[in-house]
């Protein structure tokens, strides 16, 4: 058959479904308002799933908890849920309906390292060194979770031709296991995708994220006696600091767009040993996959220079890249004339006060919540910092972004500030605007051909030709960390 043979068969099909569907439809209004009445009618099993979530605050690769709770919802609830998916341990998808379109929903429920905090409007740990949702992602997925199961009603109720596929993706904050998913060909039979990432603002996402590369550097010396015979001695960390500092100076000759952060993860065990061994984590970024792969570049000349400079050998382990976000404009504009039809988030005072109290303590501008939903930026600039795993499907399929208020105005981000409001009714309520927001947006793809056709469009036109290739090669395993008290 040849291929626009298949476009014209998969066309009519998906023509005739629309056509029994219409014998009895409702208003595209109609079913928004219903599915909107969906949400609200779930949104006290939200936010106890997203509690649930924000106790658990599991980690990249160890959110079994989490996992298991989602799946265990979508599965009372009529999805079938294929587990353990791409050799992820805490992946899955869940499915329902039936033929095409079929539109995906991601959902997010990693916790991150050190930031254990109380819902309190003051620093105050639950558990010393513990972990704590301080990206929101406890909200991510049970928000992704609500619009999965309201359209689930709405097309079951209609009978609407289609079907939802909710995504459950570990480690965004680590490893990215959207990677893995993507190399593996989880996202290829999607006619379009939506997420959502909780912020201190309301707008439709135009402005992309940063490509970004992981490195792991390491450098292999030899032992001495640190002050009888140095000189016998090759230090591994001498190399580390020779990296840092090159990577340092090279700061000042890269573009305004570049980014480039580390740790030392291994630096030797006693001061009067010569270190042997030695780590280096580094991540660097860019606007576009062609700068970071300009800047890695140099990074491995810095590393070379480094070994040569201290008398070690040196080896990079490339753990993985992203790509930059790939906008869907089309898309875009649809998402955000249903973000308006919704209308933005009201607060209460005491609201205000809290979000008030946490600016003081965060030493930002006391200006409280900001509510109001943001115009469409011009996506023409370059994003402001910040990568993720999101982008990746971008590039399989078109994706739509959505951010939501849910914490005062400025806090810092990855901090206690964001998990405190991630357990309070200013964070449940932007996690409400996300899940309507995503569920009605996704309602227009199940009904809409011409949006759809639209949004493929443009992202062919984007790719100029550029068939998605993973940042990870293909027998490379995802890593998995210890199970404990799932």
């Amino acid at each position: 058959m040849g291929k626009h043979s298949f476009k014209f068969i998969t066309i009519l099909i998906f023509s005739l479904a629309q056509l029994t569907y219409a014998e009895n439809k409702l208003s595209n209004k109609e079913l928004k308002n219903e599915l909107l009445g969906k949400v609200d009618k779930k949104s006290q099993l939200l936010v106890e799933v997203s509690d649930s979530l924000w106790e658990y605050a599991e980690i990249a690769l160890l959110e079994y908890k989490s996992s298991k709770l989602l799946m265990s919802v979508l599965e009372k609830e009529g999805f079938d849920v294929e587990r353990e998916v791409a050799g992820l341990p805490t992946a899955f998808v869940a499915s329902y309906g039936s033929g095409k379109p079929i539109i995906g929903i991601l959902a997010e429920y990693d916790a991150l390292p050190g930031l254990s905090q109380d819902n309190t409007a003051f620093k105050k740990a639950l558990i010393e060194g513990g972990a704590g949702h301080g990206c929101g992602h406890n909200l991510f997925g049970a928000g992704s979770l609500g619009a999965a199961l309201a359209l689930k009603e709405v097309i079951e109720a209609h009978k609407i031709p289609g079907t939802i596929k909710l995504y459950g993706c570990p480690a965004e904050e680590d490893t990215g296991g959207k990677l893995y998913m993507a190399r593996d060909g989880l996202f290829d039979d999607l006619d379009a995708c939506i997420a959502w990432h909780p912020s201190y603002e309301t707008k439709v996402d135009v402005r992309g994220s940063q490509a970004i590369d992981d490195l792991e550097i390491e450098f292999s010396g030899k032992t001495s006696h640190a002050a009888f015979d140095p000189w016998k001695g090759a230090s591994a960390l001498d190399a580390v600091e020779m990296t840092t500092f090159g990577i340092n100076l090279l700061r000042e000759h890269v573009k305004p767009t570049v980014r480039i952060h580390y740790v030392i993860t291994q630096g030797g065990k006693v001061p009067n040993i010569v270190p042997e061994h030695a780590k280096l984590w580094v991540w660097a970024r860019d606007s576009t996959r062609q700068g970071v792969k300009d800047v890695v570049k140099r990074i491995e000349e810095i590393v070379k220079g480094a070994a040569i400079a201290t008398g070690t050998s040196s080896k990079i382990n490339y753990k993985g890249s992203y790509h930059e976000m790939l906008v869907n404009l089309t898309g875009s504009k649809v998402m955000q004339k249903n973000l308006e039809m919704i209308g933005p988030i009201k607060y209460k005072d005491e609201e205000a006060a809290f979000a008030k109290k946490i600016q003081k303590e965060t030493d930002v501008d006391q200006k409280g919540i900001i509510c109001e939903i943001k115009e469409l930026e011009d996506h023409t600039k370059d994003p402001e910092g910040g990568s993720t795993d999101v982008a990746e499907v971008s590039w399989i399929t078109p994706t739509l972004n959505l951010s939501t208020t849910c914490a005062p105005f400025g806090i810092p981000w990855h901090s206690w500030a964001v998990i405190s409001s991630s357990k309070h009714s200013i964070g449940y309520k932007g996690m409400f605007l996300a899940t309507k927001a995503m569920a009605t947006t996704a309602l227009d793809l199940f009904l809409d051909q011409e949006i759809l056709m639209k949004m493929k469009k443009e992202f062919k036109d984007k790719l100029k030709g550029y068939t998605y290739k993973s940042g990870i090669p293909q027998d490379k395993k995802p890593p998995v960390r210890v199970k404990h008290n799932p």
